[in-house]
């Protein structure tokens, strides 16, 4: 199993501009640091972190969001602007009807 992940890792396309001997270098160096003992729970504990910090986020927006709401701001803007670049082609176009 350990040797299908490696080899799933390493076939992968690049990943933050990391290629595959990249990534199989820096997991030999994790395991000989922290030994494969210690590995599922560093995983684990940077699987929490990154679930609070999207948990964190969600919340972030749902607040903006419920504001907005409440005081009536529309946040629908990119409708708007994309209405007006639509009258604006009809007009420059004028009787030149574009395919959809």
């Amino acid at each position: 199993m350990k040797i299908t992940l490696i080899f799933v890792i390493t076939m992968s396309t690049h990943f933050l501009f990391i290629g595959g001997p990249e990534i199989v270098v820096i997991g030999l160096l994790v395991v000989m640091l922290f030994g494969a003992d210690k590995i599922p729970e560093i995983a684990r504990g940077l699987g929490k972190g990154m679930r609070q910090l999207k948990d964190a986020t969600n919340e972030i927006k749902r607040e903006i969001n419920d504001t907005a709401n409440t005081e009536g701001i529309d946040m629908d803007v990119t409708k708007d602007i994309t209405s007006e670049i639509n009258k604006v082609k009809d007009e420059i176009t004028g009787p030149i009807k574009r395919n959809k």
